[in-house]
């Protein structure tokens, strides 16, 4: 349904969504080649294709195609061993899977809070949390902008904690230099229907550490050792650790390898959206006292969103209504984990994050995708001008 027409918007004006997935190459070939094969199910020549391709361009050991980003994040903490009672140490502000993944094996949540230029982990408060009980530390890097991993690196490595990144938003973006998803022993990264690169829903894990190859690809497989049978390596094969099911159709991997093979053209398309809203933005945030995104000099924009940090929550929700009522569809972000419900069985309350609890409230995401025109850009910046503060 079409939103209401406004007297500063004609009723004519088509409705501009907050997403839209884009199709960009052969995405329909390639889902018919494997609708003509004998393999739809995981495991099949595109899962491969997507698999090699990944590891070649991060230069990581292994990668592991899964269902979803969660899955991959619920597969980190089956390898890492979590039991109940140890702690994990997370950002307050992020998806709830970077919770529940832990949650599920019995861990205590640790909440941390996060930088106010990046909304990214705060490296210089991570140490206060940690303890006897720390058994992992997870960041995540928002809209693809890096955390402070060389900080971050030595704290993890000083405590001898494994690291594991949630980079959902930040697939091909750098640090320094290096690939997000090559600094912890693992990463997660997800092609849902809102990211850069998406099937839907998917996601992988990024295996940078030698020592879990084996037993990752026995979770991946329901807890057998049937790549090694499938590998000649053993006669027949069996049950023989934790797992489940975590392999996507081949199907999937063939929508997302033909967005692969273009991603430096949809980098650059998303480059030109976020560009524009930066520079068309600058001076009208700076004279109703709203934060754009940072982006620091040691990191790489993968160009996934672009947010604005308005001056207060009530602002916010007036933009979100104004922009609504002109057929323009905006969204906040997450809600602090620490003060949900779960949240609050681990010991968190109202300021325990104080910098996430403010973000939250605050922020108001744009619409960003692959396809957005300049056209519609044009739109939603005239439409936030003519909004008053």
């Amino acid at each position: 349904m079409s939103a209401a027409a406004s007297p500063t918007q004609p009723a004519t004006s088509k409705r501009i969504a907050f997403n839209q997935p884009t199709r960009v190459g052969s995405e329909l070939h390639y889902m018919s080649v494997v609708m003509d094969s004998s393999q739809l199910s995981g495991g099949g020549s595109f899962t491969c294709g997507v698999q090699t391709l990944l590891e070649h361009e991060l230069n990581v050991k292994k990668v592991l195609l899964t269902t979803s980003c969660t899955a991959a994040l619920e597969m980190s903490a089956v390898l890492l061993k979590i039991k109940p009672e140890d702690e994990v140490i997370v950002p307050a502000f992020s998806f709830v899977s970077v919770a529940n993944a832990f949650v599920l094996r019995g861990a205590k949540i640790v909440f941390a809070d996060i930088r106010r230029d990046t909304l990214n982990i705060d490296e210089a408060r991570l140490e206060q949390h940690i303890n006897e009980r720390t058994k992992a530390i997870v960041v995540m890097h928002y809209a693809g902008i890096s955390c402070e991993m060389d900080k971050i690196v030595e704290i993890a490595a000083r405590y001898s904690l494994p690291l594991v990144e949630d980079n959902a938003h930040g697939l091909f973006a750098k640090y320094k230099g290096k690939p997000l998803g090559t600094f912890g022993c693992m990463a997660a990264q997800s092609f849902h229907q809102t990211k850069n690169f998406t099937c839907g829903e998917g996601g992988a894990l990024l295996i940078n550490d030698s020592d879990y190859l084996d037993r990752a690809e026995i979770i991946w497989e329901k807890g057998t050792n049937r790549l090694r049978f499938l590998r000649g390596q053993v006669e027949k094969y069996s049950w023989v650790d934790l797992g489940s099911s975590y392999l996507p159709a081949d199907l999937l991997a063939a929508f997302l390898l033909a967005q692969l093979e273009r991603r430096n053209e949809i980098t650059g398309r998303r480059r030109a959206v976020w560009n524009y809203y930066a520079e068309n933005l600058h001076d009208w945030a700076a004279d109703n006292y709203v934060a754009l995104p940072t982006v620091p000099q040691y990191a790489e924009n993968p160009y996934h969103l672009f947010y604005l940090i308005l001056p207060g929550p009530a602002i916010r929700n007036r933009l979100i209504e104004h922009l609504a009522q002109r057929g323009i569809q905006t969204a906040f972000h997450y809600q602090p984990l620490h003060l949900s419900k779960m949240g609050r069985s681990f010991g968190g309350h109202e300021g325990t994050c104080p910098v996430c609890e403010e973000a939250s409230e605050c922020l108001l995401r744009l619409p960003f995708y692959t396809s957005l025109d300049e056209e519609a850009q044009a739109r939603i910046v005239t439409e936030l001008k003519r909004f008053t503060f």
